[in-house]
């Protein structure tokens, strides 16, 4: 299976994952299917770039190192553009993020098949 389709289908999955996480927090019940399809996208668009990156550099530890900042970026964004009774949830947004991204960019680059030798 090609390595950015692998990306997108374990973005995806544990993005689902990840969103269902709120359930944990009464305040934000109420909001779970927007959290859900948030939480989707963002690990989708994470693991379409850690596919992408690992087409092209086969090295486990840049991938969970990309896979990480990826995750934390996009985390951050939405941590920054949310509030709950008045406060940004930086930690409880940003860590799953983190987790997800490093598991996201670890798993491309050891499952799927790379990309094929071009010929000079």
């Amino acid at each position: 299976m090609n390595k950015i389709l692998v990306g997108l289908l374990f973005g995806l999955v544990l993005g689902v994952l990840d969103g269902a996480t709120a359930w944990f927090y009464p305040e934000v019940r109420g909001m779970l299917g927007g959290i859900l399809i948030g939480s989707s996208f963002k690990g989708m668009l994470v693991g379409i770039l850690c596919g992408w990156f690992a087409r092209k550099v086969q090295s486990t530890k840049w991938g969970i190192v990309l896979g990480s900042v990826l995750g934390l970026v996009f985390a951050f964004l939405v941590a920054s553009a949310s509030t709950v009774n008045g406060e940004h949830p930086y930690l409880q947004i940003m860590m799953p993020g983190f987790v997800v991204g490093a598991i996201v960019g670890f798993l491309t680059q050891r499952v799927g098949t790379p990309a094929p030798a071009q010929k000079a």
